[in-house]
């Protein structure tokens, strides 16, 4: 009888445990960010849910641009605050003056050769207009910002609450950027 007694313990407390989540359980999915591409560099599937909890800094990007050269500056800042939670996000679009007319091959191989770009990027896109993918019309009407041109920024917060729109003048290593970045980054 002690031994079923204890039996049924064990059994009981391993089901209590199984139901705890794992301590590196992702965070709930927002819903801004309930939505999936195809990952530029391999082709996969690219769910952003998989960003939650991080802070989002989103750019419209082209190879033959005259902010072509912010690629530099979006990889460094990647680089250097990925650890603490920000990721940067590529959506190649070829809406402004025909700037990405590349396959996603050619774009991949660009960004990687010419400015060692590692930070996730989308298979090209349409982020203008009314054939614009349903993420970036969400963003549009989060902060009454339509890109206007290439690298024009939406940067998120870690639960998706807050959007804020930069223009393609604003640099990655912009000081008004940067201070509401490290805002998001110090907000749990």
């Amino acid at each position: 009888m002690k031994t079923n007694w204890l039996r049924r313990l064990g059994l009981t407390s391993l089901l209590a445990f199984s139901t705890l989540p794992p301590a590196h359980a992702q965070a709930a999915c927002p819903g801004l960010l309930d939505h999936q591409f195809i990952n530029l560099q391999d082709g996969s599937p690219m769910p952003l849910c998989q960003y939650a909890g991080k802070v989002i800094l989103v750019v419209n990007t082209a190879s033959k641009c005259a902010f072509t050269s912010q690629y530099e500056g979006l990889e460094k800042l990647y680089a250097r605050l990925k650890d603490r939670g920000l990721v940067v996000l590529g959506f190649p679009s070829n809406d402004f003056g025909e700037q990405e007319p590349g396959s996603d091959q050619q774009i991949a191989e660009f960004c990687r050769l010419t400015y060692g770009v590692e930070f996730p990027m989308v298979a090209k896109t349409i982020v203008k207009g009314p054939g614009a993918n349903a993420f970036y019309q969400q963003l549009a009407e989060r902060t009454g910002s339509t890109p206007k041109w290439n690298f024009h920024k939406y940067l998120i917060n870690r639960d998706g609450s807050e959007v804020v729109a930069y223009t393609s003048l604003t640099s990655p290593d912009s000081r008004s950027l940067l201070k509401k970045i490290e805002q998001f980054l110090g907000q749990p």
